[in-house]
């Protein structure tokens, strides 16, 4: 240390000068760099863990449902007394006429599998009779030997859910599903005991989405209460699926204490596990591991997300940033010995503005130019705080949007399902009556509303959006005595593509309203879609009264968020909302145009990504 003191005594003034400087810019500036990445990760861990938490919720709200739905078809069932009298015939050894028989086939069997194929997340619901001797009334009554096909014959118990077993019974190979979850339940006689068994079966790749799209970096699990784990990362390599296995297994062993297997077994384990979202490492991969018990089956969802790949480009950012601090820092010792007079001034305007920053300052400025070396570290400054503070902002909208999604998903889901019920009376009433016009109407309304009402944590395709086009036409074209008729040109590889959902209906309902409805005449709706590149186009034009140059140079404002658009009809809310999630999805570069040319058309043009090269037959 003396040794270096009396280095630094020997200096000219202007070489300590130049060395102080340069120390009081370094050390500070390092510094932040170091507090900004820091509060980087520190932030990008909240973020994945609480993007971790909605998802799971939201596969939660889904099993809720799908229970709620199992539970409710069970008790029709059971609750069916043609179904428990005949049963019991068979039961008591008795001949049923042929009649007899093909009348509760035709009236009997027909409603319960009208009950099956009318709720669209119900696979399949199986009654096994105790007997052999009877006809099979397919797809519902079997014979008890049918049980023996299936893996869980042997040691089922009423009441509770078989998880992830190959359906062998469907005589169609496209509709047998590979992951099978089904909740089992006997029907009793208090004379006769054990009747018939239950089986109400739904697909787990509709309950339990993640878990069978899970990548290197995501993956999901369903834990029962015998500690079986159900992952159906099948295609994964056996390595990466066994270390992931692994990783559940040190789970349970750090949620039960850190116990050994003697001391506490698999079932008392998972009997502690309680919800938790949290950041810890596994297998040496930092991750955040979500935990949530499913009391309504019994088990455990586990979700593991890697961190790896996002630390380890924030750790490339800051030693990219550290290293060009460095060089800046001994570009500057050269200079400053020369220039340090016409600098000191310069020098102290971005200490201030460094020490207004540590206060918590984040809207101050530097506000400086020129070409020196100050006036360029200046400039990189104001850069630097000028993202972090588009980076807030960002984050500050992205939970926003996510919590009014959550908030309108709640408050839609009940009505929507009493709506959907009640529109599935409405329908078999006007079958009864023969009313066929009314059951269509009735039908392409509640194809409607079961697609605004089904969850998804993903894009759906182009061709589910161009199915509810035609629905909701179908409905429009019930109200007015002229007719819109919908006109396609699309290639098989865009119906494939993923699209926002509810993006195409917002266009074609403004085209109705705004373009067509005035002309009160038969008009069309022309939609086109067409690779560009890595891109693909889809133009919806109207043959209706067009807009002029004006009015659609002010839609485009609205849709680059140039002027605001309130609320009610004909101001372009509508567009700006596709507009809105369109960029949340796919970037900026994606997104809406409009032309149109009055009293003749109007063309609304979406820009998307092509995500899928190749086509899935058997979806």
């Amino acid at each position: 240390m003396n040794t270096l003191k009396s280095w630094f005594a020997r200096k000219t003034l202007n070489i300590k000068i130049t060395i102080l400087l340069g120390i009081i810019i370094f050390i500070p500036i390092g510094a932040i760099i170091t507090l900004v990445f820091q509060n980087l990760n520190a932030n990008n861990s909240k973020q994945a863990i609480t993007n971790l938490k909605y998802n799971m919720n939201q596969t939660y709200g889904v099993v809720q449902k799908t229970v709620e739905l199992c539970n409710t078809s069970t008790q029709v069932f059971l609750n069916y007394q043609n179904l428990t009298d005949f049963l019991l015939t068979i039961e008591n050894e008795k001949d049923i006429n042929t009649l007899d028989l093909v009348g509760f086939y035709h009236d009997d069997i027909g409603m319960l599998e009208n009950i099956v194929n009318s709720n669209p997340y119900l696979y399949q619901i199986r009654v096994y009779s105790g007997s052999d001797d009877f006809p099979e009334m397919l797809p519902i009554l079997y014979h008890h030997s049918r049980l023996q096909e299936f893996s869980w014959s042997a040691d089922y118990r009423s009441g509770e859910w078989q998880f992830d077993y190959i359906d062998t019974m469907s005589s169609n190979s496209v509709n047998t599903s590979e992951h099978t979850m089904g909740l089992i339940t006997t029907l009793e006689d208090y004379e006769y005991g054990e009747l018939a068994v239950i089986e109400v079966a739904v697909r787990m790749e509709e309950v339990f989405d993640t878990m069978f799209h899970s990548t290197n970096d995501e993956w999901e699990c369903l834990v029962d209460s015998s500690g079986n784990i159900y992952s159906g990362s099948q295609e994964a390599s056996c390595l990466w699926e066994a270390s992931k296995t692994k990783a559940v297994e040190e789970l349970l062993q750090l949620n039960a204490g850190n116990k050994t297997e003697d001391e506490q077994n698999i079932q008392d384990r998972l009997d502690v596990l309680k919800e938790a979202y949290f950041e810890t490492e596994l297998l040496g991969e930092n991750v955040v591991v979500g935990i949530l018990p499913m009391k309504e089956l019994s088990g455990t969802m586990i979700r593991i997300v890697s961190m790896e790949d996002s630390l380890k480009t924030i750790g490339k950012y800051q030693t990219f940033y550290m290293f060009g601090l460095l060089a800046v820092f001994i570009l500057l010792v050269g200079l400053i010995n020369i220039l340090v007079k016409s600098l000191l001034k310069h020098f102290y305007e971005i200490l201030s503005t460094i020490t207004r920053i540590q206060e918590g300052d984040l809207e101050v400025r530097t506000n400086l130019t020129g070409n020196d070396e100050m006036g360029h570290l200046g400039m990189q400054i104001d850069i630097m705080l000028d993202t972090i503070d588009r980076l807030m902002h960002e984050n500050l909208k992205r939970e926003l949007l996510m919590k009014n999604s959550e908030i309108k998903a709640l408050q839609n889901q009940i009505n929507a399902h009493f709506i959907y019920n009640v529109l599935e009376a409405i329908k078999m009433m006007a079958e009864i009556d023969e009313k066929s016009e009314i059951s269509d109407a009735v039908t392409s309304l509640g194809k409607l509303l079961r697609y605004g009402m089904k969850f998804t944590a993903r894009n759906v395709t182009v061709a589910q959006e161009i199915e509810y086009v035609r629905n909701y036409l179908e409905l429009i074209n019930l109200r007015f005595d002229f007719r819109i008729n919908l006109a396609l040109n699309i290639s098989e590889l865009i119906y494939h593509q993923e699209i926002p959902k509810i993006t195409l209906q917002p266009i074609v309902e403004n085209a109705f309203y705004h373009g067509i409805e005035e002309l009160g005449e038969d008009a069309s709706i022309y939609i086109k879609a067409y690779e560009e590149g890595n891109d693909f186009l889809i133009e919806i034009t109207d043959s209706g009264k067009g807009m002029s140059q004006r009015e659609v140079d002010e839609i485009h404002k609205k849709l680059a968020g140039d002027i605001e658009s309130g609320g009610g009809s004909g101001n372009g809310i509508g567009l700006k909302n596709v507009q809105d999630r369109i960029r949340i999805s796919f970037g900026e570069n994606y997104g809406i145009r409009i032309y149109s040319k009055e009293m003749c058309y109007t063309k609304v043009v979406v820009r998307l990504p092509i995500t899928h090269r190749g086509i899935v037959c058997n979806e």
